[in-house]
């Protein structure tokens, strides 16, 4: 049976059902593992570059990394607040 031929009630309640969740939850990964990745991959390879510049090993590693950590954190807090005010 094509979605083309049932009633409307049936296609909205196909939309929000388990495909429409399955689908949320991949996308929430996806895009938590960017946020997550992203900042932990710039700031860490920026601490690695200033340590061995200004030979302070592993000063500037641990604070980036430490940054990236608050930073996914605060984002990630933001972007799940939206989707609760959304989604409830």
């Amino acid at each position: 049976m094509s979605s083309q031929s049932l009633p409307p009630e049936e296609k909205k309640q196909m939309k929000t059902g388990l495909g429409s969740a399955l689908w949320l939850a991949v996308q929430l990964v996806w895009d938590m593992g960017w946020i997550i990745a992203v900042p932990a991959v710039v700031l860490g390879f920026g601490g690695a570059y200033m340590d061995k510049r200004l030979h302070t090993t592993p000063l500037f590693i641990l604070t980036g990394l430490a940054l990236a950590l608050l930073l996914s954190a605060l984002v990630l807090m933001r972007q799940m607040k939206a989707i609760i005010r959304r989604r409830f």
